[in-house]
């Protein structure tokens, strides 16, 4: 539980100044718990590393965070579930969404799990409380796409698939 929070105490702090694109500029750290969330209480995973990777999955990827911090901070096994699960900002959005795909099934177990969640997440938050602006088909084509990502790594966890195909139903 300690190390939990020691990892929420971080992630709210690299992420404090920043809001999700719905229309009321939520805080952004309310995704990340959410994940821890729908994994723990929904998915009933009670694996450590993978609740505390959960909670830091968008540190590295739109915070000024390292990897060698987090090694630092929660050690190799967490900062490599998260690297596995985070995104080459370099790239062009487009070629992220490939990779995403094309990575799904080389992925790690516990990286599988957090990604379930983040596209669980992701996908009834875009259903009850879209970005701003975000048109019918923009909506559309990220259900489409989430989709691809979660079809690549089914089998690692039905309970939470099963959640997330109940999450695509509700596609626009």
């Amino acid at each position: 539980m300690n190390r939990l929070l020691s990892a929420l105490a971080f992630a709210a702090h690299k992420h404090r100044d920043q809001r999700r694109k719905d229309a009321v500029a939520s805080p952004y750290i309310n995704h990340p718990i959410a994940l821890a969330n729908v994994l723990a209480n929904e998915g009933d995973v009670d694996d450590e590393r993978v609740l505390i990777a959960a909670v830091l999955h968008d540190t590295v990827e739109d915070t000024e965070t390292s990897e060698q911090e987090l090694i630092r901070e929660f050690g190799q096994e967490i900062a490599s579930i998260v690297l596995e699960v985070t995104d080459d900002q370099l790239l062009p959005t487009a070629e992220r969404k490939r990779l995403q795909v094309e990575h799904a099934g080389t992925i790690s177990r516990q990286a599988k799990l957090v990604k379930l969640a983040d596209k669980i997440c992701n996908l009834r938050d875009i259903a009850g409380s879209p970005p701003a602006g975000w048109s019918v088909e923009r909506k559309r084509e990220y259900f489409d796409w989430a989709k691809s990502v979660i079809d690549g790594l089914r089998g690692a966890h039905p309970l939470l698939e099963d959640i997330f195909d109940e999450a695509f139903r509700h596609r626009p």
